[in-house]
């Protein structure tokens, strides 16, 4: 039996799509954040992306809650845009909504987002994967900066994003997690196609830091 054929779908789908999570993490946006070198507005303009983000992949929760692909991973306890607005209105005061547009590459990625939602519930899941994992994971080293750096109280307004208040155990919802995507109910071709999306989900990720970094440049 060949060794693919045996490796979790949860394994395969990191290992494939490594070098794209990578690239991501790397960027010039996110490693100047991370260090403590851009100001708390480059924080907030990253935070309104998200907003952009989130919201496409939590408008098709209902949609999706009882679909046999998308539907076991949809869980109110990983909702995140309430979270977003009340750091948000923390930011930027209660019209921090006001006149906002998301950079054309948020408005790319949400596009994606929402066009998976509504053709592709299993492209959905990889999209759903990469944000939520990576918020429960590499998000909470974005919090412990985050207040270190700009002062906010610890999980509180601010960085409430990265504040899982349901998830009691994070390592052993990650493992559900995985298990769920080991079992999921797709022929070893959709599988393909959802690591393919999977990986597009982290250029479409690095796209937005791209962006951000030309608006948010460090002086020479």
């Amino acid at each position: 039996m060949d060794a693919p054929a045996t490796t979790p779908f949860s394994t395969l789908i990191r290992t494939a799509s490594h070098e794209q999570h990578t690239e991501a993490e790397n960027s010039s946006f996110m490693s100047d954040m991370l260090g403590g070198r851009l100001g708390v507005a480059a924080y907030r303009r990253y935070t309104e992306q998200l907003w952009f983000v989130y919201r496409a992949l939590e408008s098709a929760s209902a949609a999706l809650a009882d679909d046999p692909v998308a539907g076991p991973f949809i869980r109110p306890e990983l909702a995140r845009t309430p979270e977003l607005e009340r750091d948000l209105t923390h930011l930027g005061g209660p019209d921090w909504h006001t006149d906002l547009e998301p950079l054309p590459a948020t408005a790319a990625y949400a596009a994606r987002v929402e066009e998976c939602a509504r053709t592709w519930p299993a492209g959905y899941v990889a999209h759903h994967y990469t944000r939520y994992l990576g918020d429960l994971s590499g998000g909470q080293i974005i919090r412990g900066t985050a207040e270190k750096t700009w002062g906010f109280a610890r999980k509180g307004d601010g960085v409430r994003f990265y504040v899982f208040e349901g998830i009691g155990n994070p390592a052993a919802f990650k493992r559900e997690y995985r298990e769920l995507l080991d079992a999921l109910p797709v022929d070893d071709l959709e599988k393909q196609r959802v690591v393919d999306e999977c990986k597009r989900a982290f250029a479409l990720n690095t796209g937005v830091f791209l962006e951000l970094g030309r608006e948010f440049p460090l002086s020479a």
